[in-house]
């Protein structure tokens, strides 16, 4: 890979010649493909998934479009009242039947997992949502089984950068069923918050200005681990991995505390931790960080934090942010490079919105400042992939 380019991302011929499809456009446009989605959830004949709470909730989905699942298991998790599963290439799980619901999300249309999924929903009789495009395989397995298709169109057409326009849908959806308790005015509230982010972002604001453009350039700097302190921030570290190796080429593992506590400490002693080490295994406080450092890439922790609790906020919150910083803090110790953001107050789906934002803006930057593509994956049409759905 060739070495990282800031050049690249501040002159608007050179990056428009690298970002081929113009992804940085299909990034600002998250804000209003979340308005989009409210609409068309709005317009839409939701009185199936108003009769009664499904008994369980399935969702069928692949690639960029896997981030609905992880969305919707974060808010049921958060108290919802019945159980969720998300596995979209394999075949329907067993237990669903007639007192359970589907969605299968597909921004094409014609993902092979999704629609054979959803085809099998409607022939066991179990409630049905799709999502993506329309007149595809998708919405025809819907028409079929009398379930409901929103349709979800996004310029560019890169389910990378559809998620939000998913996730919408996806979400209403579950409110109209009793699952989850999102309101249309939160999501309004979701498509400020990636607005003021894009502006943030935008490809002509300079770097002391720009934080995605500051985290782009840390990142291709070392070997990152993504690590959310939280169920929200955890969701937002997934998606970052994704996107690193996806749209960056980078690879990137991910965790989330309290689970990942021990193996990302661990990491932290390392071979690719810190810098120079004594005989001992010690890190070597003498040592030069520019003669003596290691040879290899340097690991860096990238923790995506929620806001500071306050005083009254449940315990919970604040050993959340206790655990997190101890973790902040050994990192420093052991001297990896620790590149640290905090989302701002709001709902759960706003602070992710924000996080996400940041990385995935962060992940494009840092593609196009290594001379990449960040639509294109070469080398993948020669794989043994899933076809797409037939007709």
């Amino acid at each position: 890979m060739s070495p990282f380019d800031e050049t690249l991302l501040d002159d608007e011929g050179q990056r428009r010649a690298v970002d081929s499809t113009d992804m940085l456009r299909a990034l600002a446009g998250a804000g209003a493909q979340v308005r989009r989605a409210v609409t068309t959830v709005a317009e839409s004949d939701l009185t199936d998934l108003t009769r009664d709470r499904p008994r369980a909730v399935h969702v069928a989905a692949v690639g960029g479009a896997e981030a609905v699942g992880a969305v919707l298991r974060m808010l049921v998790s958060r108290g919802g009242p019945v159980l969720l599963s998300a596995e979209g290439s394999g075949p329907l799980p067993g237990w669903v039947g007639t007192l359970d619901l589907v969605i299968a999300v597909s921004l094409s249309g014609r993902a092979e997992g999704p629609v054979r999924q959803a085809r099998e929903a409607g022939r066991r009789g179990a409630r049905l949502v799709t999502i993506g495009a329309p007149d595809s395989p998708l919405a025809d397995a819907a028409a079929h089984a009398r379930g409901v298709h929103l349709p979800v169109e996004v310029p560019g057409g890169h389910s990378r950068t559809a998620m939000w326009g998913l996730v919408t849908a996806a979400v209403l959806a579950t409110s109209a069923a009793r699952i989850t308790d999102v309101r249309p005015e939160v999501m309004a509230g979701v498509a400020d918050r990636l607005d003021e982010q894009a502006e943030r972002f935008r490809p002509d604001a300079e770097y002391f200005v720009n934080p995605a453009k500051t985290l782009a350039l840390d990142l291709s700097q070392v070997a990152p681990v993504a690590l959310g302190d939280g169920p929200v921030t955890g969701v937002a570290a997934h998606r970052t991995s994704a996107m690193l190796a996806r749209t960056a080429r980078t690879p990137a593992t991910w965790g989330r505390l309290p689970d990942a506590a021990a193996q990302v400490v661990a990491c932290l002693s390392g071979p690719l931790a810190g810098g120079p080490r004594t005989a001992d295994g010690e890190r070597d406080v003498f040592a030069d960080p520019y003669l003596d450092g290691p040879a290899g890439p340097q690991l860096g922790l990238l923790l995506l934090r929620d806001p500071v609790p306050e005083v009254g906020d449940d315990p919970a919150e604040l050993e959340r942010h206790n655990t997190a910083q101890s973790v902040a803090d050994h990192a420093e110790a052991t001297g990896v490079r620790l590149l640290e953001h905090t989302a701002s107050p709001g709902h759960p789906l706003e602070r992710l919105a924000e996080l996400v934002a940041l990385t995935d803006f962060a992940a494009t930057y840092l593609a196009i400042g290594h001379g990449l593509d960040p639509a294109t994956v070469p080398g993948i049409s020669d794989l043994h992939l899933p076809r797409k759905a037939s007709e």
